[in-house]
């Protein structure tokens, strides 16, 4: 441990603590322990004074001292407020100076130590404390620490006493180890996760490293565990092995391999002085050869995503329970990777990663982005002085994790620039464990890393990589070096809000490219905090909304799942996007190819079936044999003959093919749907209505059939129906990715509104009456440009429909492109049931479809609706054939595309949700509004990534749109 400087208060020295033990694995262990987790007496000081030394003192009185939670954040629970910045620090860049005003929380906790605590050597460990805290027991100091994210355990042997301790702690929530955590997360402070008393008995081993090799050509597997300079004790009984000696090596000539695809543990005990410890060992074997990165022999394909440690209510202070939900909730939807942003997360989660199967990139607790808006002056990354903090993260980091098969490789953080002390890193992990690859995304030259890591690189970007045709650096050595390494994408397709799209696009070139081994999606879960307003309506607050001076809005809401776990639309997407086997029917010949995408399991653990359904109803279906294709197979399957046929009726049909799961998992139960293809037996039919109806003049206008419209020949009423006017529209609330900047000389968002198309005027310019046919021509346009729509509505009925034909034609020099082209119209908030025949049963757009699938479903008006935390264009539903919309006694209003349109209803308009900054400002009017779109703009991941592709760019071009309307 370097010397502190004496010059400097330890809050504001850079060595990473006094008074630590040497880093260790985390281990379970028969050994006795006492846990102090719990409630502990707490109060919050302004400044790192706190109360004084006194506060320490075991027989201080404490008892009219607030409680608190440990582990929790004290902002969570009242004291102070979080603050959200995403590279900003939020005190001036002075390292490793901090504010005067630093909030200072003191703990002390009171505990009993058993009647049967054995003498000797005893360890009290904290695995998490953000961001530097300085702890007592029984009134003496036994040190400090920094590294918020990672284990601190201090010697105490010597300090206990039979019946009553006291600890005490003092945490400061800025220090010089701020400067080294500017991760994109809320600043949050405080013990938030466990603090444990460990007794270590005597003989006991310092430390234990579990080496577990597999040969993938022979199926042996190796096995040797450290131990130090200690003796212990190995037993493995399924691998026939019972208390040997640990160190071994034992040479096992059968092991079934660890992955995350198959993760089998052997369970085994380590012995030594007294205590057992319990292992889990899973034989892998990590190596990037011939430039790919493999695990056991096999090339990797990464379908990951990044994931920050949250719950909504008690930050990252993250209850197991919710670990395991995360991990169910990965693996249900095809997740294999977990890249750990950034930070190691709480050891817990590694052991489900461990035990259900994921492959994990672990992450060092750094990151130093702020001094970006300096130039980089003074990066920690790059200074002498911070050295010893940083080779300190990174072996706390590798010591603690070190066991876990799960880990495949380590990073030495996110987004810290480069320099000398990032290299030393590297190094000192290369030689503590040469089994694993180090990532740094930072290192483009790969001077120090093992593999060539970027962030948001652009589709083409990503494809020149896959040919070896990427830029060259300036060093032709590292050009050299850089091209004999796989590709990772260790962030990519932006998560935030409504999106991301082209993850097609980018899946279809890991598939093209051995080189582009995939990637992590920018990331897991949205970080809102409940709220509710003072009506009671609940919300999720962002930064901003907790008064701090300096924030960044809602950028920290921009996961797959929201902030209830609720899964987005996006991860419904993803799961699709990435599914392990590929199903593709064609009914025209009578086959379906299936293809196992997995990187290590054959399909011998599902089942597959068939389905045809005419029209969303169901026809037939059975199960499907499929063989159990290995890794890397295709076959063509053979379809039963009732799966091709038509069933009859000129309706349209299609049919379904799924992969599900053949028996019950950990992760989920026989029956979970892991993959689909669909095909349509017959394309969907146009839709002929006789004009019959002639045009009659009324008192407020005119009636063709059961429709009324106004003296402009604007549609009010259909059998009934009060109706809004049906009118061009072509503007969506803009979507974060809308927004976004990433990439771009300015967001698409702020073109659309520079232009006006929130703001467009209709002008009558021509009504005529043609016996049988109402046809009303409009130009559309916003105010201070010559930019404009003409849009020709053209009416005809028969005795139950009405026909709308809508052709729209740019005029001007349009070089824009387009939020959507379409019509708006209400109708009464009454008739609330959806029930249509199309895409579904979630939204799609035109670069964010793959999910949806052809079929009938049925949802509320309300539950049509995604809740983004930050309000923007949403539940578009695309390929509607028709749709319902009904009220409580089932009659209501009937819509047919023709063939199909874009759908999206809700309570409020396209300018309420555009003006709304969070969930409860849309409040639901006495109408619901209908867009009926012939297409949209894609989506994108503009918000920090690519923007949309130019195949799901709308262009301006003439348009056309046909809708039935009729009565149920």
């Amino acid at each position: 441990m370097p010397e502190p400087h004496d010059e400097l208060p330890y809050h504001e020295d850079p060595v990473p603590g006094v008074g630590l033990l040497p880093p260790r694995a985390s281990c379970s262990s028969d050994a006795p322990a006492v846990s102090l987790d719990g409630l502990w007496r707490f109060r919050l000081h302004p400044d790192v004074r706190g109360s004084g030394p006194g506060f320490a003192e075991p027989d201080l009185a404490d008892g009219d001292w607030a409680e608190l939670a440990v582990p929790a954040h004290w902002q969570m629970h009242g004291y102070g407020s979080p603050a959200y910045t995403n590279v900003q620090y939020p005190f001036p860049v002075d390292p490793p100076h901090v504010p005067d005003d630093n909030p200072t929380g003191e703990y002390r906790r009171t505990f009993d130590l058993p009647a049967d605590w054995p003498a000797g050597d005893a360890v009290l460990r904290f695995d998490g404390v953000d961001s530097c805290f300085r702890v007592w027991l029984n009134g003496t100091e036994l040190g400090h620490a920094k590294g918020s994210r990672l284990p601190a355990e201090f010697d105490v042997g010597q300090l206990l006493r039979p019946g009553r301790n006291v600890v005490a702690v003092r945490v400061h929530q800025w220090s010089a180890g701020s400067y080294l955590e500017d991760q994109d997360m809320w600043w949050l402070s405080g013990i938030f996760r466990g603090v444990t008393l460990l007794a270590r008995p005597a003989g006991a081993v310092p430390d234990v490293f579990v080496h577990a090799d597999y040969d993938h050509e022979t199926g042996a597997g190796t096995l040797r565990v450290a131990t130090g300079d200690v003796p212990a004790l190995l037993s493995v009984p399924d691998l026939g092995l019972v208390d040997v000696p640990a160190e071994g090596p034992h040479h096992i000539a059968d092991v079934r391999p660890w992955s995350a695809e198959v993760p089998h543990l052997y369970r085994g005990t380590l012995t030594a002085g007294g205590e057992r410890i319990a292992l889990r060992i899973g034989f892998r074997t990590v190596v990037v050869v011939d430039g790919l990165l493999t695990v056991n022999g096999r090339p990797l394909l990464l379908r990951g995503v990044n994931r920050h440690e949250w719950h909504p209510e008690h930050g990252r202070a993250v209850p197991r329970e919710t670990m395991l939900a995360d991990v169910l909730l990965m693996k249900r939807h095809n997740v294999n990777a977990v890249r750990t942003s950034h930070y190691p997360p709480h050891p817990a989660f590694l052991d489900l990663c461990d035990e259900y199967g994921l492959w994990v990139i672990d992450e060092c607790d750094l990151e130093t982005h702020g001094f970006i808006f300096v130039g980089w002056k003074g990066n920690p990354s790059d200074d002498p002085e911070w050295e010893p903090a940083l080779l300190d993260r990174m072996r706390r980091t590798v010591e603690r994790d070190k066991n876990h098969p799960s880990v495949i490789m380590w990073s030495l953080g996110n987004e810290a620039g480069t320099g000398h002390n990032l290299a030393a890193m590297a190094a000192w992990t290369h030689q503590r464990d040469p089994g694993r690859p180090v990532h740094y995304e930072g290192d483009w030259n790969c001077t120090y890393t093992d593999v060539y890591s970027r962030m948001y690189h652009p589709h083409d970007d990503v494809d020149a990589v896959g040919r070896y045709a990427e830029p060259l650096p300036d060093d032709q050595d590292a050009d050299e070096h850089r091209r004999a390494l796989p590709f990772v994408l260790c962030e990519y397709a932006h998560a935030m809000g409504n999106g991301p799209g082209g993850l097609t696009e980018y899946q279809k070139l890991f598939e093209r490219y051995p080189r582009c081994q995939g990637g992590f999606v920018w990331e897991w879960i949205d970080h809102g905090i409940p709220r509710t307003t003072e009506d009671g309506t609940a919300y999720y607050a962002y930064g901003g909304d907790f008064g701090e001076p300096l924030h960044d809005g809602h950028f920290i809401t921009d996961g797959l799942v929201f902030p209830d776990r609720t899964p987005s639309p996006g991860l419904v997407e993803f799961a699709k996007v990435v599914a392990p086997v590929r199903i593709e029917p064609d009914p025209k010949q009578g086959t379906v190819r299936v293809t196992n995408l997995y990187d290590v399991a054959d399909l011998g653990h599902l089942a597959f079936d068939w389905s045809v359904a005419k029209e969303g109803l169901s026809l037939a279906g059975a199960s499907l044999d499929v063989p159990p294709l290995a890794a890397g197979e295709s076959a063509d399957v053979p379809l039963p003959d009732a799966a091709t046929m038509a069933g009859g009726g000129g309706a349209e049909t299609w049919l379904t093919v799924r992969a599900v799961l053949a028996v019950d998992t950990a992760w989920a139960d026989a029956g979970h749907e892991i993959a689909w293809g669909q095909a349509a037996i017959t394309e969907p039919k146009r839709i002929w209505i006789p004009a019959t109806e002639r045009i009659e003049a009324t008192d407020t206008g005119l009636r063709l059939g059961q429709a009324e419209f106004d003296e402009r020949g604007r549609l009010t009423a259909f059998a009934g129906i009060d109706m809004e006017v049906p009118r061009l529209d072509l503007w969506r609330a803009p979507t974060d990715n809308d927004e976004g900047w990433h990439g771009q000389e300015q967001p698409v968002a702020t073109e659309w509104r520079r232009i006006g198309l929130h703001r467009l005027q209709h002008r009558l310019v021509s009504l005529t009456e043609g016996g049988d046919t109402l046809t009303v021509t409009t130009r559309v346009g916003p105010a201070a440009t010559d930019l404009a729509f003409l849009a020709v509505y053209r009416w005809t009925a028969d005795s139950d429909k009405l026909r709308l034909d809508v052709d729209v034609r740019p005029d001007g020099g349009w070089i824009a492109v387009l939020p959507r082209i379409g019509v708006r119209l209400a109708v009464p908030a009454a008739l609330g049931q959806v029930t249509w025949f199309g895409c579904g049963p979630g939204e799609s757009y035109p670069d964010s479809h793959r999910a949806a699938r052809v079929g009938r479903f049925t949802r509320t008006v309300d539950e049509w609706q995604t809740p983004y935390v930050f309000p923007q264009e949403n539940g578009n539903r695309a390929g509607v054939r028709w749709a319902t919309f009904t009220g409580a006694d089932g009659h209501g209003l009937r819509l047919d595309g023709d063939p199909t349109v874009n759908l999206t209803a809700r309570r409020w308009t396209s300018e309420d949700l555009d003006a709304a900054r969070h969930t409860s400002d849309l409040r639901a009017g006495d109408r619901i509004w209908l867009n009926l779109d012939v297409a949209h703009q894609g989506i994108g991941s503009a918000s920090c990534g690519p923007g949309v592709l130019p195949e799901h760019r709308l262009v301006p071009a003439r348009s056309a749109l046909r809708v039935v309307l009729s009565t149920t």
